[in-house]
């Protein structure tokens, strides 16, 4: 299911290869968000062509609209949304945070009114399992609650044992059938995994001794892989590192590691320099909505007037088929005039900047190079306020 590599010398830095029913997923990888069951303004056969290797579908929505009888008689997520690789579905877990106030937690589950038209709705683990297993996603996600930040120890103690407790329920949910062998390559020898793979969360606030126990509570449960959840929920980047550095020592080597909604491109190589393996982030299809687009020195925002009369892309060299056809100018008037191509060719530019990042990662890790990577990429690159205020 998962296979190490390559191993950076003077970071954690790994190179490593996820296995899955529906395509291999070569690590560190980022994961487009497509939320609705589509990452906003693109295809899937754009994404093909942007060399994305797998996306993330957002479990809650996806249950609230269309709801699981509509994509049951699809026949599961792939085939409603075409895509033929692999997809991550999330639990729920950061919609139980962001509902806060239509929300109400209990130990069986939480009880919420769903943001559409209100409806009362519980989500428990076993149900959160059967929601993944309907939508046929490759890794699926436990149940988890993610803390506010701030929090205080106390509450930030009882979510992550409450974490722990819902993820030995998703993982017995599993285990007593709940999520069956995926039936697309079940007949296939070769295969290497037939099945729906389940991470487990590692959840702890702020509070370092919380997220070591965490850590160690979700590992003794033996997931196929572990994620780092409640991080870029509002604290400042250095606590946000602090929790990755708390509770990466005790995940184990063999298996992937997930930083969950991270993040702006130098604080995902400071993360694949901690050990993280996958990354997913709404930023590149966000800010690109609202005219920013990447660059290897930082975020610019084509709104600006200095773009007017521009030739040059939105990046030299960059392969992406925006910068292959289009100048920085026409991008502006597109933009300014709202119209919807203009948002497209921005959110087609930095989703490839995010992949091509990832592809330069694991090409450094192979050639022992990520650290010097790391650094001249980091010092090069000028985060703005947009960055982090979109997140």
């Amino acid at each position: 299911m998962f296979e190490l590599l390559a191993q950076d010398r003077q970071t954690k830095a790994r190179r490593g290869r996820i296995t899955t029913a529906d395509g291999v997923i070569n690590t560190p990888a980022f994961i487009p968000v497509g939320t609705q069951g589509s990452v906003k303004a693109v295809s899937p056969r754009e994404l093909r062509e942007l060399d994305a290797q797998i996306v993330l579908g957002n479990t809650y929505h996806l249950f609230v609209r269309p709801g699981l009888d509509v994509i049951k008689h699809f026949g599961g997520l792939h085939k409603f949304m075409n895509w033929n690789g692999p997809i991550l579905t999330d639990s729920g877990g950061y919609q139980i945070f962001s509902l806060a106030k239509l929300r109400k937690l209990a130990e069986e589950g939480v009880y919420f009114q769903n943001h559409i038209d209100g409806t009362p709705t519980f989500i428990s683990p076993e149900i959160a399992m059967e929601i993944q297993t309907t939508l046929g996603s490759d890794i699926a996600m436990v149940l988890d609650e993610c803390a506010p930040y701030p929090c205080d120890y106390d509450y930030a103690a009882r979510s992550a044992e409450m974490t722990a407790r819902w993820a030995k329920r998703c993982k017995e949910a599993v285990v007593a059938g709940v999520s069956p062998a995926k039936s697309k390559i079940a007949a296939d020898t070769t295969a290497t995994t037939t099945r729906q793979l389940l991470f487990g969360i590692v959840q702890g606030a702020t509070f370092d001794d919380l997220r070591k126990s965490s850590a160690q509570a979700i590992v003794d449960l033996d997931f196929d892989g572990y994620a780092i959840g409640g991080v870029s929920v509002g604290e400042p980047e250095q606590e946000m590192i602090r929790a990755v550095e708390s509770a990466e020592p005790y995940l184990p080597k063999q298996k992937p590691r997930y930083a969950m909604g991270l993040g702006t491109p130098p604080q995902l190589l400071e993360m694949i320099a901690r050990g993280m393996d996958m990354f997913d982030c709404v930023l590149p299809t966000r800010l690109a909505r609202n005219g920013t687009a990447f660059t290897a020195s930082g975020t610019i925002n084509l709104k600006n007037a200095e773009f007017a009369l521009d030739k040059n892309p939105i990046k030299e060299n960059c392969a992406c088929p925006t910068c292959r056809e289009f100048a920085r100018g026409y991008v502006r008037h597109l933009i300014k005039a709202e119209e919807i191509l203009g948002l497209r060719l921005i959110t087609l530019h930095n989703l490839y900047f995010y992949l091509d990042l990832m592809r330069r990662a694991r090409a450094a890790i192979e050639n022992g190079t990520f650290n010097e990577f790391r650094k001249r990429f980091v010092s090069n690159y000028k985060t703005r306020d947009v960055d982090i205020a979109a997140v």
